[in-house]
């Protein structure tokens, strides 16, 4: 909707700037201080100083505007500290740890945008911020592993009789395709859970939310075909895919017609 695209945008140069000092290649050796700097001016914004950065003079304006806690905003940039020293994760439950900082503020922060404080609805957008979040993991396993980051927890390696290192290795494809179609499985556990969110909240959001539901299921499709190729070249989504969620997405209106349309 129109009066929420400037808070979006707001919220979105916030997360996309400390990404970027937490993972791109120009802030090596200094992303701990930009961190530290770009945490000081977020709590400049909620004690009341006059921010001068152009990125903290939007964000201080939607969130007294919209009035947003600042739990979100700090779990955000716990989770990009995070990417400085994680690079593996022995459990599903560390790594759910890091979705918790690291994407479901995001899901937070757009209800909030939306006008929905409802406890039932966070928590269906928790779960599908973090099964977007694995989705993208998985998605990207061959760009991750070439810059020595595992997402896949430790302890499903083991269980599939595999390393990191086996990720790809020849010989090693039958438990490979396994892995991901075991991965996938669990993804799409998070996404079902949160199926709730689309007919929970109002008409002006729905659609953006069936889109990343309906996208992210589509993705976790194209992964599951790729199979053990996934390590070596990310599925994406061509245009055809596009038309089809966003088809599906403008329909999905109601329960007995989103039974009709969702896959």
């Amino acid at each position: 909707p129109t009066e929420l695209r400037r808070p979006i945008w707001a919220i979105y140069a916030f997360a996309r700037c400390a990404d970027n000092f937490a993972d791109e290649p120009e802030y090596s050796g200094r992303r701990a201080l930009e961190l530290d700097r770009w945490e000081e001016q977020l709590l400049d914004c909620f004690h009341g100083a006059r921010p001068s950065h152009p990125v903290f003079v939007a964000l201080a304006d939607t969130i007294a505007r919209y009035q947003l806690p600042i739990t979100p905003f700090s779990n955000l940039i716990a989770g990009f500290r995070t990417d400085l020293e994680a690079l593996r994760y022995p459990t599903f439950s560390d790594l759910r740890g890091y979705t918790a900082l690291a994407a479901e503020p995001v899901g937070q922060l757009f209800l909030y945008l939306a006008g929905h404080r409802e406890p039932r609805l966070h928590r269906y957008a928790e779960d599908l911020a973090s099964g977007l979040a694995l989705a993208n993991f998985w998605q990207d396993l061959s760009v991750d592993l070439s810059r020595g980051r595992v997402y896949i927890p430790s302890e499903e390696l083991l269980y599939f009789g595999l390393t990191a290192e086996d990720l790809p290795r020849p010989g090693t494809e039958a438990q490979a395709k396994a892995l991901i179609r075991y991965l996938v499985s669990r993804t799409r556990a998070l996404f079902e859970r949160a199926r709730p969110l689309v007919e929970g909240v109002r008409d002006g959001v729905a659609v953006e939310l069936a889109l990343m539901w309906l996208g992210g299921m589509r993705i976790l499709d194209k992964i599951h075909a790729a199979g053990d190729a996934v390590l070596t070249v990310p599925p994406r989504l061509s245009n055809i895919d596009k038309a089809q969620v966003v088809t599906k997405a403008l329909a999905w209106r109601g329960g007995s017609l989103a039974r009709r349309v969702l896959p």
